[in-house]
């Protein structure tokens, strides 16, 4: 299974842009841009965790992606006059650098390096986007279920072969794979049962990272 994305570190994407950078706190479910608005900046996950959420004409929503600190989003603003084609949302309390179009545009035309950075990060999530539609197309509702769980391991708290998933509902995860909650809450059972993921009240979701990537392999 190839990387979920390729990132930017914090300290290239602050100091490479020079002043023109804001950090701001978003509470938990608090927008940070919305469907529709101008794209006219980039922004950066110094800490907490922010979902995208593209909805139809007739109200149906989806998530995207979720994200987590040293992820970038926002990218759409490299292209002139665009409009944001999703909302983005903190999930949790969080901290967020914003980095204006224009500071950003001034950066990649006078420093290679981190222009080559921008790219390689822009076209992981090309590879990213057709592996979610080949996904939707070919597997599965389990079995994306168990992809998605295993790709947002690299957003929670790391013990040995376990990852403890940050604050994720069945909700969240029934958008991302396309179908209901009840579904998802039927697969997150049966995975417990064959010892992919756990429950604990206080940390929540464990995803046994080892156990499920041999079960993907099969």
């Amino acid at each position: 299974m190839s990387s979920y994305m390729l990132t930017l570190s914090s300290r290239n994407l602050l100091k490479r842009t020079g002043a023109q950078k804001t950090i701001q706190d978003y509470r938990e479910r608090q927008p940070i841009y919305s469907q529709g608005d101008p794209a006219n900046a980039i922004f950066h996950i110094l800490n907490g965790n922010v979902k995208l959420v593209v909805t139809s004409p007739h109200g149906k929503h989806a998530i995207t992606a979720i994200l987590g600190p040293g992820d970038v989003f926002g990218e759409g603003c490299l292209v002139n006059r665009s409009l944001r084609l999703s909302t983005a949302t903190a999930i949790q309390f969080s901290t967020i650098a914003r980095v204006d179009r224009t500071a950003l545009v001034r950066t990649i035309h006078h420093d290679p390096t981190f222009a080559r950075q921008l790219i390689s990060h822009l076209l992981s999530r090309i590879v990213r986007v057709e592996e979610d539609f080949a996904d939707r197309l070919l597997n599965f509702s389990e079995r994306r279920l168990a992809r998605i769980l295993l790709r947002l391991t690299h957003l929670g708290k790391q013990s040995r072969s376990d990852t403890v998933l940050p604050r994720i509902n069945q909700e969240h995860l029934a958008q991302m794979v396309g179908t209901t909650r009840s579904r998802v809450s039927h697969f997150l059972n049966e995975f417990r049962k064959l010892g992919l993921v756990d429950y604990q009240t206080r940390s929540g979701l464990i995803v046994h990272r080892d156990r499920m990537k041999v079960m993907l392999q099969k």
